[in-house]
């Protein structure tokens, strides 16, 4: 096929869009009173209806036939000026600073009688395209038959043996073959994107011999894209398994079923279930769970839906992963040659695994390229594949296409537009869920809600749910990424047509069709005229060296993102932007903004502000955040120095911004010298506190004594991560303890802080009931706490009753006059590291389950014993490292890593209890000169800065020697010293 196709549903359902759009209260106000204009809307709804209901067929047809190919491509270009036209129209409405019936008669009768004239136009052509549809032979009919799927049959093809899923088989018919259910019913979900094998799986397992004598009674129903009909389904089961069954009632056909498996072992398999009604399923199930034996059922599907609904509570789903290279290439060469041949096929071998490297591990297209190329013997045939756009390949000789397009026309229509738009993305793309929503959001594919969710909310369902139908697939590079699988892409770019076009230089878009519709650039775009772009409703400059924005820019009535992350050399935004009424995101992270421009609190719609500059003035204080308070996920509050008193904090409203996860409250840095009123600065904190919701709290470089009551209420039960960060005035902690969720707390920079003592613990007066104190945390941290001398223990009766439970990991570093003391008992504890800490000499915690201890610093802190699990231990200083030693005495734990350091006392080394020490490292340690015995386990031993042991290493000792010998890697300094015996 020379070209790509149009997609027809993907046309339908943006004739929704425009459908919408003609039914735009501004438009019809607009057009309101005036004959002629009303006949031109009527004209236009109608002749979009005639061409709406031939698309199934044209999309069918255009296949084989170019001209209705060309038909579907005119219509497009003609719907997309339409669409354009109306939204200048809408634009103009909402701008236009005259009352309504002025502007009316200015827009008919002066001005912009061109813009009627293009109506008229546009309803031409498209009435003149519709004359084309009879021509054509194109007809109306339903869009549920077109996918063309045939029903699947539990029979296994020869070529299905070499599926390349051998593994996954083999795990399978493991779990139907387990009795450990007692009889219990066990559903088996197998779940993968379409083409990638489920249903050869499937039948690979139904037909295993072991499966064959375990199981009396079997059935193969292949359900289909159609809502999961109870009754259909279960008859269809009964035809397999028992007499037939005539009764259209389902208690009826459920009773004949039950009794037809009573005392039976059965497996089931449904191929291709869509629909995730857990009522049905529930319903369907009621019959197979009453007195069978053993009672299996295996679904496939593409959908994560589906099968979490139908998985049962001992079972996981089986996800199946695309075939490994020498896989795809046992798929691919059991198709392209018949296994029972003995000729020698090495000179197209090596072709043929360059075009398995093509098919990316999908089994659908290798079995579908074998079979195009079976009983080709001709190396040129092979190399025309090869070099060959995969798709252009024709429906007849290639099923990959009508596969593929099985699961796009399975989509509802309102993802299709959605799934072609990702076109625009180069291949192997990683995106996120958050950025495509935004773009979804500028082209208008969003419907918008009707529960009153954020258009933004609807955004991440379509993205989600085009995830969990394998149209996306998770990213290993990054958390949150996602990308498209090669074909997936081939597959967006094959309906996306002309119209979707990605154009990495801006002097490349000369060279690009006509019909062309969505540009993606990777060039700055910043000129004067940008506010001449009024259907712009997506910019993003992150990333760029931009200074200043045009206030042009202030003209674009429609923006919905502006996206200026990283412009670190931005010093100002336009002073009109409150003019952008449509602006939902704002992302001015790490820029170099002064201040905010003035009235930000017109801008209503905004979904995301990533950060706010409180100014000095009114006009763009932060009161102008009281009107935002649809504000979601993260937000940064900066130069707080310029909130002069509680009141103007209080006009912010932060307690009414429900929807924030995560609010970053920062004052800028401070010389001592300044003068601060500390009740006024805990005043406008006090008034800034946040709704209860919260998840994340960031608190920056305050400059009051004390807290306000209300960090640290335990009311706040969602707050999992809190830091305190360069609060230099302040010289006690919140009560922190009582927060119920927090996982994560860092301290740092509280300069003034000299003892933890009980209030950290503790909640406030309104907490009547004291918790467990810090009942929930994974991770605390404290950096450079200058003052900081004591930190003084919970008094509790027994260890149950001990705060920090769940404490995974302590970092205390640069705290150089903490004395102690610690923790006495951390029953979760793995990792402990504590770094320039001077004056500490105190004991270490218990920790039985700790993995990773680093103590570095001259401290004198001790350890009262060595846990079996410690695995990594790096420690500095005399009565540490000689505590150490003695309690391996002891003890032997399976220490896997042992670095020591800065022992002047220590003159001889003996660490053979540990037999999986794998690492030995020491440094700094003057008086040593003698090692009694290593472990034959160690592998590499580093010594650093030891003299008196570094020459007797060199010189190979025989008071030493013979001790570390059989030793692989033995290093003085760094440089490493051979054993001759094995160089």
């Amino acid at each position: 096929m020379a070209a790509s196709l149009v997609g027809g549903a993907f046309l339908s359902s943006f004739l929704n869009v425009l459908f919408d759009r003609l039914s735009d209260p501004e438009i019809i106000n607009m057009m309101r009173g005036k004959k002629v204009d009303q006949k031109l809307l009527q004209r236009l709804k109608t002749i979009l209806n005639v061409v709406e209901a031939v698309l199934n067929d044209a999309e069918k047809k255009q296949i084989t036939d170019p001209a209705v190919k060309r038909w579907l491509e005119d219509l497009q270009d003609a719907v997309y000026d339409a669409d354009d036209l109306l939204d200048e129209v809408a634009t103009k409405a909402a701008t236009q600073k005259d009352p309504p019936g002025n502007f009316l008669s200015r827009f008919l009768n002066l001005q912009d009688r061109e813009m009627v004239t293009r109506i008229e136009e546009i309803i031409a052509r498209l009435e003149d395209i519709a004359k084309h549809k009879d021509i054509l032979r194109l007809e109306k009919i339903a869009a549920k038959n077109m996918s063309g799927r045939i029903p699947s049959t539990s029979l296994v093809k020869k070529s299905d043996i070499f599926a390349g899923r051998d593994k996954e088989r083999d795990a399978i018919v493991n779990l139907l073959l387990d009795d450990a259910y007692n009889g219990e019913l066990s559903v088996i979900p197998i779940v993968g994107m379409g083409g990638i094998g489920k249903t050869t799986l499937a039948k690979l397992v139904y037909n295993d011999d072991k499966v064959q004598q375990k199981f009396y009674v079997k059935a193969w129903v292949c359900v289909g894209e159609e809502e999961f009909d109870v009754l259909k389904v279960t008859k269809a089961v009964i035809e397999k398994t028992c007499s037939p069954c005539y009764s259209n009632d389902l208690d009826t056909a459920q009773n004949h079923l039950k009794n037809g498996l009573a005392g039976k072992n059965f497996l089931v398999v449904l191929d291709d279930v869509w629909s995730s009604n857990r009522e049905h399923w529930e319903n369907f199930l009621t019959p197979f769970e009453c007195g069978s034996q053993v009672c299996k059922i295996l679904v496939t599907t593409r959908l994560d839906t589906v099968a979490s609904v139908v998985k049962t509570r001992l079972n996981e789903a089986h996800n199946m992963s695309l075939l490994d290279e020498e896989q795809c290439w046992s798929v691919f060469a059991n198709r392209a040659w018949d296994p029972a041949e003995s000729r020698d096929h090495s000179a197209l071998e090596e072709i043929g695994r360059k075009i398995v490297k093509k098919c990316k591990g999908l089994s659908l297209a290798a079995q579908t390229v074998g079979g195009l190329l079976r009983g080709k013997d001709n190396e040129k045939d092979w190399n025309d594949v090869l070099n060959s756009e995969f798709w252009e390949l024709s429906e007849e000789d290639s099923g990959i296409l009508p596969a593929l397009r099985i699961s796009y026309y399975h989509l509802p229509s309102s993802l299709k537009r959605c799934f072609v738009y990702c076109s625009l993305y180069p291949k192997d793309f990683e995106f996120d869920r958050d950025e495509l929503t935004l773009l979804w959001m500028a082209e208008g594919l969003l419907l918008q809600p009707k529960s009153g969710n954020a258009l933004e909310e609807t955004g991440y369902k379509y993205f989600d749910d085009l995830v969990s139908r394998s149209f996306f697939q998770h990213s290993y590079t990054y958390v949150n990424s996602f990308v498209m699988h090669d074909l997936m892409h081939n597959l967006a770019t094959f309906y996306g047509g002309k119209f979707f076009s990605s154009i990495l230089e801006l002097n490349n878009a000369a060279k690009h069709d006509t019909k062309t519709r969505h540009l993606s650039y990777d060039e700055n775009l910043m000129h004067g005229t940008i506010g001449e772009l009024i259907h712009l409703r997506y910019l993003d400059l992150s990333y760029t060296s931009i200074v200043t924005l045009p206030e042009s820019l202030s003209c674009l009535y429609n923006l919905q993102t502006l996206k200026l992350r990283n412009c670190r050399k931005l010093k100002k935004l336009p002073s009109k932007m409150q003019n952008l009424v449509n602006l939902r995101h704002l992302d001015d992270f790490l820029t170099d903004l002064d201040e905010m421009p003035r009235k930000m609190s017109k801008l209503k719609d905004l979904q995301f502000l990533s950060c706010y500059i409180a100014g000095k003035h009114e006009e763009n204080g932060i009161g102008e955040l009281r009107e935002l308070t649809h504000l979601h996920g993260s937000l940064r509050i900066e130069k707080l120095e310029n909130v002069k008193n509680s009141g103007e904090a209080s006009n912010a409203r932060m307690d009414e911004k429900i929807h924030l996860t995560t609010l970053y409250l920062s004052w800028s840095s401070f010389e001592e010298s300044e003068d601060c009123d500390s009740q006024s600065e805990k005043d406008v904190l006090d008034k800034l506190c946040p709704h209860k919701d919260l998840k994340k709290l960031v608190i920056r470089r305050y400059r009051g004594t004390m807290f306000p009551d209300w960090v640290g209420q335990s009311s706040y039960h969602n707050v999992t991560e809190l830091q305190l960060i360069g609060c230099r005035n302040c010289w006690v902690l919140p009560s922190l303890g009582q927060l119920p969720s927090l996982m994560r707390l860092e301290i740092s920079h509280c300069d003034m802080v000299t003892k933890i003592g009980g209030e950290f613990y503790k909640g406030d007066a309104t907490d009547h009931h004291q918790e467990i104190p810090f009942r929930s945390l994974q991770y605390l941290e404290f950096y450079r706490m200058g003052c900081w001398e004591e930190w003084e223990s919970f008094a509790c009766d027994d260890n149950n009753d001990a705060p920090f439970p769940q404490l995974e990991m302590l970092v205390i570093k640069y705290c150089p006059k903490l004395r102690g003391d610690l923790p006495t008992f951390l029953p979760s504890l793995k990792t402990l590291q504590i770094k320039g800490c001077e004056e500490l000499d105190c004991y270490l915690p218990r920790a039985p389950i700790i993995r990773e201890l680093r103590i570095s610093g001259k401290q004198e802190a001790r350890m009262r014993d060595l846990p079996l699990s410690l695995q990594q231990l790096t420690m500095e200083g005399n009565q540490l490292v000689e505590s150490l030693f003695e309690a391996m005495t002891h003890t032997q734990p399976n220490l896997l890593v042992l670095k020591t350091s800065r022992s002047e006392n220590l003159t001889s080394l003996e660490v053979s209890q540990s037999h999986s020490l794998q690492e030995l490292t020491i440094s700094e340690c003057p008086k040593l000169d003698y090692i009694v015995r290593l472990p034959a386990s160690l592998r590499e031993l580093s010594i650093y800065r030891c003299p008196l042991l570094g020459e007797g290493i060199k010189g190979k000792d025989p008071h030493i020697w013979p001790s570390i010998s059989h030793i692989p890697g033995i290093y003085v300094d760094g440089k490493q010293i051979r054993n001759d015996s094995t160089s």
